[in-house]
């Protein structure tokens, strides 16, 4: 089955955690572990003491946080829906209103969902999926206008008298800075993937002309894959093969000198699930080698002390893009470089519970990426922990 079988089979849903059944065997199963039943209701209980937190933390104004930045109350619109158990029902009723109220107060006349001139594209982004969450039809216009000024943002710089430039295909942040990189584009192609049930049969299709080719090439030249990417940078050591840096030319994890003495980007975690998430929204298959290729780098660097090559930065990020991928990809286990296999989701579960603190939230000690901020990184785990709900 292809990766797009999997999504199309349980749609939109998919963003706050119905996921695709996992379908490889458990080939070495690791006893230490409990049992998912057992696991299961001690996520449930996490689960409560995360939409407590959010639930008590929320402005008079309907957002969370910071109210120029409506990305992060859409996260935690999100995060509150998608309880598997929902033992929250009334306390959230009015949260959800107030919450969707300011979010609806955002939306400009262009079609993006955003307050002030900066990070444009994330905030509309993540606000459309939002917005695709709470599945009601008075918000199918906000969806569709959302998702063409997305498609909007989709970088073709030979427009400007510029040939076959690496960041054509890709999306940015949507400032004044023309550029695309990995995270603004994966959230765009999410957004619009997941959005697409309101366009596809009716004459609104017309509108839809994200070229999907582009994408791949961009995401393709963000890879470290020398077969089908040939920039100077890339490298296909056992380091970095199939693993992704944030833009051709630039890894946040910096460079590394190879035994030849030449310079290589550092492929690096939570890029490389973003990576493979790009990939299944494009609908390629499994057997792909650049699918293959970045699962391979995923699997021998696969650890939940760190966000790989990147230390505690943007930690709480990995963990979501991990359970939101090897999920979607219906991969139960990883294969170590010693051939013995994980049950990632079990695994992770644990790591979620043992991080999660007093008051039901998550935060991160290292401030990259606002990650000391507790809203956005309890959305995070939020999501993360009912992805592992519904995936044990």
């Amino acid at each position: 089955m292809t990766l797009h079988g999997k999504l199309f089979k349980w749609g939109l849903v998919a963003i706050i955690g119905l996921l695709s059944p996992c379908v490889s065997g458990l080939a070495e199963p690791v006893p230490a572990l409990p049992p998912d039943r057992s696991l299961k209701k001690e996520l449930a209980r996490a689960i409560d003491g995360a939409c407590d937190y959010l639930l008590a933390h929320q402005a008079e104004d309907g957002s969370w946080s910071d109210a120029d930045y409506p990305a992060i109350t859409a996260l935690a619109l999100a995060a509150l829906q998608g309880d598997p158990e929902e033992h929250h029902a009334e306390k959230k009723a009015e949260v959800l209103k107030k919450g969707y109220r300011y979010l609806v107060g955002s939306v400009q006349p262009n079609g993006g969902i955003y307050r002030i001139e900066s990070l444009t594209n994330y905030n509309t982004a993540v606000s459309v999926l939002a917005f695709v969450v709470a599945n009601d039809p008075a918000y199918h216009e906000i969806i569709q206008a959302g998702r063409k000024y997305l498609i909007r943002g989709q970088q073709d710089f030979r427009a400007k008298g510029k040939r076959d430039n690496v960041l054509d295909g890709g999306i940015g942040y949507g400032d004044r800075y023309p550029h695309s990189d990995m995270s603004n584009t994966v959230l765009a192609l999410e957004a619009i993937y997941h959005s697409r049930h309101l366009v596809q049969d009716t004459a609104k299709m017309a509108d839809d002309n994200l070229d999907w080719d582009a994408v791949i090439q961009f995401v393709q030249n963000c890879q470290n894959l020398p077969e089908t990417n040939q920039q100077a940078w890339v490298s296909g050591d056992d380091a970095n093969r199939g693993g992704f840096v944030y833009f051709p030319g630039d890894s946040k994890a910096g460079e590394m000198t190879l035994p030849s003495g030449r310079t290589a980007l550092r492929s690096y975690g939570s890029i490389s699930y973003a990576g493979l998430l790009s990939y299944i929204y494009a609908e390629m298959d499994f057997s792909d080698k650049r699918v293959q290729a970045v699962r391979e780098w995923l699997e021998r660097n696969y650890t939940l002390d760190e966000n790989p090559f990147m230390g505690a930065q943007g930690l709480y990020y990995y963990f979501y893009t991990m359970s939101k991928a090897l999920s979607l990809a219906g991969i139960e286990e990883l294969k170590m470089k010693d051939g013995k296999s994980v049950r990632w989701a079990a695994e992770l579960a644990l790591k979620m519970l043992d991080l999660q603190r007093s008051e039901g939230q998550w935060v991160n000690d290292n401030a990259r990426w606002w990650e000391k901020d507790a809203v956005l990184v309890t959305a995070y785990g939020l999501l993360t922990v009912q992805n592992l709900y519904r995936s044990l």
